[in-house]
């Protein structure tokens, strides 16, 4: 069992490497160079919602953790529009302009004709469908097992971290020297 289970581990972070790497070549093909793969991918999931980028990683739309980032560039290129919530300014809402919108249609059309190619493959429906039962089982399993990973509490009195130039010890008398 623990050999099939690092076996499927592996198989999935290198089929999630395979995915990115089409949708790489079809923004290639559709001559899309100022996006890349895992922004394209995070504006299909976006779709025709409107949400707060931090609603983004929890929705599922994006796995990585440069999600800001990603954000400011699609804004930058003009597949998504951003606006400050009139309730919290610290909050950010994003949804797909008209450029976006025509991107993740042509993405939208990616997948059905990888769904109208999976006939002529060795997949069929039960297959997908079994496969996605079994990865949902291992996703709740994870989440679990991170449930009973025991966390470790922040130290109280814990050493000052190292800064260049600042001695803790020396605090007092550059406050009265005027430093």
């Amino acid at each position: 069992m623990n050999n099939a289970y690092l076996d499927v581990i592996s198989l999935v972070e290198r089929l999630h490497r395979q995915f990115l790497e089409v949708v790489k070549l079809e923004l290639e093909g559709l001559r899309i160079h100022d996006i890349n793969n895992v922004q394209a991918m995070m504006l299909f999931n976006i779709g025709d919602a409107e949400m707060t980028v931090g609603e983004l990683t929890l929705r599922g739309c994006y796995l990585g953790s440069n999600v800001s980032y990603n954000v400011k560039k699609m804004v930058e290129n003009g597949y998504l529009a951003h606006e400050r919530s009139a309730h919290d300014r610290r909050t950010i809402h994003v949804r797909l302009t008209k450029k976006g919108g025509k991107l993740r249609d042509s993405l939208r059309a990616m997948h059905q004709r990888h769904g109208e190619m999976l006939s002529q493959a060795t997949l069929n429906g039960e297959d997908l469908q079994n496969t996605s039962v079994t990865l949902r089982r291992l996703e709740r399993f994870w989440i679990r097992a991170a449930d009973l990973v025991p966390r470790t509490p922040p130290r109280l009195n814990a050493p000052e971290p190292f800064r260049p130039g600042f001695n803790s010890a020396d605090f007092g008398s550059r406050i009265s020297s005027g430093d």
